[in-house]
């Protein structure tokens, strides 16, 4: 790695520091179990009490003491869901439906099918403590932290927040995101703004609210403009092209003007010009993303997620390449260990680096070209990224992060 580019993981921990610091201190809301999806918590939630609150029979049958012998006294009328558990004796036994409470000694339930009843007593195979019990505290224990400050919540969360019994939680503001793009081109509509849209709706999926805040030319006094109008209004602003060092590139240095920059370039290709800066006149997170399409998305996925969502985490599936891929030995000879990610389909467990003339679509040969492949809209039809610093061999085992884990 140089000297001057962190790695995406460095890059990724000044992104979740940025998130700690500025979009989990907003304002904060109660909402009800209903509305908790894509919203992060200001307080862990802690269970009341444990759930389940009693033992459970998981079948209909006959709940007993497991450690009783042979033949057991049949008492009292069948336990039903609504009912409170009854007393059990020794050497006693009682009728139960499932999803009813277990008496106190009861430790086990045989299946109604496997018992034999006859004079008032109970007869069955042995069974082991536990055996078709659904036991107390064995979702939940009482007192245990089942939600972190600051998690993200998802839909499926409501089930257990329901089943705490927690109807309402505090959770953060939604940040507001202002999306920009630079180019003379966009600005005028001569060639169209291929990343606005993408980036709109990346924001909003990690949980937050996002606009599109308007275009410049490549001219040094309206990008700045833009950009510092961005801030004025939004938590965070995202914007696209403007990053590189060619000619009309003054999104950096407008940056760099209006606060302090965080990152500047990453050992990632494609997405390696993603800048970030601190903009504390403004009291915002400014984001500028490379102008290629690919790129864009992968620096959006890969090091800006975590300011949005408060994580870095990579969830991956393993799956074997169809085909053999090198990396750059430019990148190789001038001593960077740069991180490449090669978009692949996914197809009954192998994955197919797209790009490759074996994909249907012909980028790049057997060396992996990040450069070419950032410009093609048509890369973004890959199921995920394969993240490698010197490429894999045909049946390699690769590790495939989903685009479905980084877009949500």
């Amino acid at each position: 790695m140089t000297a001057d580019l962190p790695s995406r993981d460095r890059a990724a921990e000044h992104l979740l520091s940025l998130h700690a610091n500025a979009l989990a201190t907003r304002d904060t809301e109660t909402v009800t179990a209903d509305a908790v999806a894509d919203r992060s918590l200001v307080d862990a939630v802690v269970a009341p009490e444990a759930v389940p609150p009693h033992d459970y029979a998981t079948m209909d049958g006959f709940a007993f003491d497991a450690a009783d012998d042979y033949p057991l006294t049949l008492v009292g009328n069948e336990v039903t869901p609504d009912d409170d558990p009854p007393e059990l004796g020794p050497g006693e036994a009682v009728r139960i439906a499932t999803g009813a409470p277990l008496p106190e000694r009861a430790t086990a339930v045989v299946k109604r099918e496997d018992a034999t009843v006859a004079d008032g007593e109970l007869t069955c195979p042995a069974l082991a403590p536990g055996t078709h019990v659904y036991e107390r505290g064995s979702t939940v224990r009482a007192g245990e932290t089942v939600f972190e400050a600051g998690e993200r919540l998802s839909p499926k969360d409501a089930v257990l927040l329901d089943d705490l019994g927690v109807g309402s939680v505090r959770v953060h503001d939604r940040a507001s995101a202002g999306v920009v793009a630079t180019g003379t081109e966009i600005h005028e509509g001569t060639q169209p703004d291929r990343d606005s849209n993408m980036l709109l709706g990346l924001a909003r999926s990690w949980g937050h609210d996002a606009v599109h805040a308007g275009t410049a030319p490549d001219d040094p006094d309206a990008v700045r403009a833009l950009l510092a109008d961005a801030a004025e209004s939004h938590d965070v602003v995202v914007s696209t092209g403007g990053t590189s060092v060619g000619h009309g590139d003054h999104v950096v240095d407008a940056l760099a003007d209006l606060g302090e920059l965080v990152v500047h370039g990453v050992e990632l290709r494609p997405g390696k010009p993603v800048t970030v800066a601190q903009l504390p006149e403004q009291d915002a997170v400014a984001v500028a993303l490379p102008g290629k399409p690919v790129a864009a998305h992968t620096a959006a996925c890969l090091v800006a997620r975590p300011l949005f969502t408060g994580s870095a985490s990579l969830p991956t599936l393993t799956a074997a390449s169809t085909v053999a891929l090198d990396t750059p030995e430019t990148d190789a000879i001038a001593g960077e260990a740069v991180e490449y990610a090669v978009p692949v389909t996914l197809a009954d467990g192998r994955a197919t680096p797209l790009g490759h003339p074996d994909s249907g679509l012909d980028i790049y040969d057997r060396t992996f070209d990040p450069s070419v492949l950032a410009s093609s809209t048509r890369a973004t039809r890959a199921d995920g990224l394969v993240l490698t610093q010197d490429g894999f061999a045909a049946g390699e085992t690769v590790a495939v992060v989903p685009y479905e884990a980084l877009e949500s």
